[in-house]
């Protein structure tokens, strides 16, 4: 049987050269988290390297999705209601005596007045077939201000309303629901950028909702 020669000491690598190649393949794993899989698991892109190559939108669907399967298992989740009983009110006295009724009329008061239905500044729709998903977004500056209203004509819809970073690696979110059929309400921009709605169908049917809005906004995308 061979057994292989012993490399001779001037043949193994130094420590010096360990150590570079240490240093070297740190380098490149750090490289490929911050490109790569940053952008890609988590939505993260501080290079903006990640959102060229498709990998930041990846990551921020997979996000999505892992926010909505958490919303679904918290939702089925049982609520118990414990009963609540009440002791009979053994104190009780007599009832007392009704008073003779008062046959003067009562002054009629005048009718509330009707608000105004608002004005809006802008209207979208948008049609969803089961499992499908859209955004509608409002380009604002820091400090701006926007009211909403969307409906849906049957069904219902998950939904998010949230900006995205100008830089890159992933959102903030202002509100968000499930299976929700409409909803109303105002905000202000965090930062520049865009501010608006992610709605995903899990109705099983398809699905058309109406947003309507007004407030200090460039644009609709």
């Amino acid at each position: 049987m061979y057994n292989a020669n012993m490399p001779k000491k001037d043949e193994l690598p130094s420590t010096a050269q360990l150590l570079r190649s240490t240093v070297i393949a740190l380098m490149i794993a750090a490289v490929i988290l911050v490109v790569a899989v940053l952008p890609g698991e988590y939505g993260i892109d501080p290079t903006r390297i990640g959102r060229a190559l498709g990998l930041t939108q990846m990551g921020e669907i997979k996000q999505q999705l892992a926010e909505e399967a958490a919303a679904d298992e918290a939702l089925a989740e049982p609520v118990v209601v414990e009963p609540v009983v009440t002791e009979p009110d053994v104190t009780a006295s007599e009832p007392a005596a009704a008073p003779s009724p008062d046959t003067t009329p009562a002054p009629e008061e005048p009718a509330a007045p009707v608000p105004a239905a608002p004005i809006w500044k802008d209207e979208q729709s948008a049609t969803l077939a089961p499992d499908a998903a859209t955004e509608i977004k409002l380009v604002m500056e820091e400090g701006a201000a926007a009211e909403y209203e969307w409906t849906v004509d049957t069904g219902h819809l998950n939904y998010d309303l949230h900006a995205d970073y100008p830089q890159g690696g992933g959102f903030h979110s202002y509100k968000k629901g499930r299976a929700v059929t409409e909803d109303a309400g105002s905000f202000t921009a965090e930062f520049d950028g865009a501010h608006g709605w992610f709605w995903r169908n899990r109705s099983g049917e398809t699905v058309t909702v109406t947003l309507k809005v007004r407030g200090d906004y460039k644009e609709v995308h």
